[in-house]
C-alpha cells in the first residue's frame, strides 16, 4: 500500500471509528436503572461498528508506518497486535453482554449483572489500549507519519489508562468514578478516545499532502 492511499485508509476508518464511538457513549447515560434492552443493544451495535473500525485503523497505521520508514515496521507491527488483541478483548465483552440481555426475561444492566466483562473492557481492555497508544505514540514521534504532537498525545493518553489497570480492586459499582465498570473507567476513558480518534482522522487526512511531499523531499536527498 503506497504513502497516500494508505493515509487516506487510516484517516477515514479513523474518524468512523471516532462518530461510532461519539454516538455511542452517551447512551450509557440515558437511564439511572437497568436499561430497556432496545438501549442496551443499540449501544452495543455501535460499539461493535465503532471496534470494527478501529480494526481497520490500527491496520492502516501499520501500513502508514511501513511506507513512511520501514526502519520502524516492528512499531507499526506491535500497535496493531495491541490494537487487534484490544478490539478483540472488547468485542467478547459486547458479545457476553449482547447474549445477556437477549435472554433475560427482563431489562437488566449487563455493566452490573454480567460478571467478567467489565474486567475485560476495563483492567485488561486499559492495558491493552495503552500498549496500543505507547506503540503508536513512538512510531509517529520517529517517523514523522504524523505531527509529533498526536505521538506525545498518545502517550498522555496511554498513561491515563494505565493509571486505570488497578481499577479491578474497586467493586463492581458504575457510580464510583474508579470502580472495575465505573463511569471512569468505561465510559469517561470511552468519550476521550473517541474524540482522540476523531482528533487523529481529521490530522491524518489533512496531513497526506505535506507528509507526501516531506517523503518525497526525503528520496530526492538520498538519491540526489
Amino acid at each position: 500500500m503506497d504513502t497516500v492511499l494508505a493515509r487516506r485508509f487510516t484517516g477515514w476508518s479513523c474518524l468512523a471509528a471516532a462518530v461510532a464511538l461519539i454516538v455511542e457513549v452517551p447512551l450509557y447515560f440515558v437511564y439511572s436503572g437497568p436499561p430497556p434492552d432496545s438501549n442496551v443493544l443499540s449501544r452495543l451495535l455501535l460499539g461493535i461498528l465503532a471496534l470494527g473500525f478501529l480494526l481497520l485503523f490500527v491496520t492502516g497505521f501499520r501500513e502508514l508506518v511501513k511506507s513512511v520508514d520501514p526502519r520502524y515496521e516492528w512499531a507499526g507491527n506491535f500497535a496493531f497486535a495491541a490494537g487487534l488483541a484490544y478490539v478483540l478483548v472488547t468485542l467478547i465483552s459486547s458479545g457476553l453482554e449482547a447474549g445477556a440481555v437477549i435472554a433475560a426475561d427482563r431489562p437488566i444492566d449487563p455493566t452490573i449483572s454480567v460478571s467478567g466483562t467489565y474486567i475485560l473492557y476495563g483492567s485488561i481492555g486499559r492495558m491493552l489500549l495503552g500498549f496500543f497508544l505507547v506503540a503508536l505514540g513512538y512510531a509517529v514521534t520517529k517517523t514523522g507519519a504524523l505531527p509529533r504532537w498526536t505521538g506525545k498525545s498518545a502517550y498522555v493518553l496511554a498513561a491515563v489508562n494505565f493509571a486505570f489497570i488497578p481499577s479491578l480492586f474497586f467493586g463492581n459499582d458504575p457510580s464510583f468514578f474508579y470502580a472495575a465498570n465505573g463511569w471512569g473507567t468505561t465510559a469517561s476513558l470511552g468519550a476521550i478516545l473517541s474524540y482522540w480518534l476523531l482528533m487523529m482522522g481529521v490530522v491524518t487526512l489533512r496531513g497526506k499532502r505535506g507528509a507526501t511531499g516531506r517523503l518525497a523531499q526525503g528520496m530526492h536527498r538520498v538519491h540526489g
